[in-house]
Parts: C-alpha cells; sequence; structure tokens
C-alpha cells in the first residue's frame, strides 16, 4: 500500500499571536518536532502546507524530505490547506494520513496503526475521545478536494457517508498547540 503523509502547518496562529511552528520545543522547533515524528512513519510521500509565516518557516525549520504545499488561503481554515494539498497526492497513493504540525505528541506507533487500516476513514480513539492523525483512502480524495473552513475534517468524519474505524490509542489525546496555554501545558509535559 502507497500512503501518503501530510502535516498541516499553514495556519496563521491567531489565538497564539505568534508563529507556533517555530516555538522552541525540545531543542528545535515545534514543527521540526511533528516533521520528525512524520519522517519517522515510514510513508511513502511527505507533504508539509505552508502559509502563515511560510518565508520564516522555510528559513528555520529543517523541510528536508517534504514537499512543501503552499496555501496561500491559510487563513480560511484547515480545509484549505487539505484540499491543496491533495492535488499534490501522488497518484499511486492508496491512503493519505493527516497529521497537525502543532501536535508532536502523537506516538509513531499510533500513526503506523491509523495508516494501516483499511476502511475508507479512520482516526486515533485516546482514552478521552477521537483525535489525530485521520487516514484517508483513495474514495474519498475527491471529497477532500471541496474541503473548506475549520473543522472540515470532523464534519466528514461525523457526516456517516463513509465507514469509520477508531483505532485505539493509549493515554488522552495529546495537546494540539493553539494558546499560549497548551504551549505552556506541553512543556510542562502534560497530557491534555
Amino acid at each position: 500500500m502507497f500512503v501518503t503523509g501530510l502535516v498541516l502547518a499553514a495556519g496563521a496562529s491567531m489565538r497564539l499571536g505568534e508563529a507556533k511552528q517555530l516555538l522552541p520545543y525540545r531543542g528545535r522547533t515545534l514543527l521540526d518536532a511533528t516533521l520528525e515524528l512524520a519522517r519517522s512513519c515510514g510513508f511513502d510521500q511527505l507533504l508539509v502546507t505552508l502559509g502563515g509565516a511560510a518565508g520564516r518557516i522555510r528559513d528555520r525549520v529543517d523541510l528536508a524530505g517534504f514537499q512543501v504545499v503552499e496555501n496561500a488561503e491559510f487563513s480560511t481554515g484547515c480545509g484549505s490547506s487539505i484540499s491543496t494539498a491533495v492535488q499534490a497526492v501522488d497518484p499511486r497513493a492508496d491512503a493519505l494520513v493527516l497529521l497537525l504540525g502543532d501536535q508532536p505528541g502523537v506516538r509513531a506507533a499510533d500513526v503506523r496503526r491509523v495508516a494501516s487500516t483499511a476502511t475508507p476513514l479512520a482516526v486515533c480513539r485516546y482514552s478521552d475521545g477521537l483525535g489525530h492523525p485521520f487516514r484517508f483512502g483513495r474514495g474519498i480524495f475527491p471529497e477532500l478536494r471541496g474541503l473548506h473552513g475549520d473543522k472540515a475534517v470532523w464534519k466528514l468524519l461525523h457526516s456517516g457517508r463513509y465507514p469509520v474505524t477508531e483505532v485505539p490509542a493509549d493515554g488522552p489525546v495529546p495537546i494540539d498547540v493553539d494558546t499560549r496555554a497548551d504551549y505552556e501545558r506541553l512543556l510542562a509535559g502534560e497530557t491534555r
């Protein structure tokens, strides 16, 4: 099976007030940590979306091994990043696995388990709810091209149009850094 890994990192970090992709995290940037995670998952193709702060990210983050997809519409929500990135997915891809650039606590083993499912849509089931990564089979790619707004993948997940596999993952949903408080909790080692 040919699997593309997509890291969403195009956001403008409006709630945080600075480029969260570039926040220091364990001796590197927050985005570097997530890109390293993606590299360790054995994907056949690696994509990363950039938008807000793209120039500074290119200057400071190691993007080696990733095809960068620029999203000019990044301010309209993550749906635009996904719809833009799907255009760059290798035609051989059987599935696309979606990771968030501001969620470095996701475990590679969970990503690989989600990636290996056979249903059209898969997501992690943590102890406190559903969370990234998401897996989309090739049959959903046309619908991904039409996504817009924030929470678009969640609406697709809950639409009932596709069978969904919930892949068990230990612990709570990893912290997704949207605010200064989220970042401080991440640095303090909290899991949620």
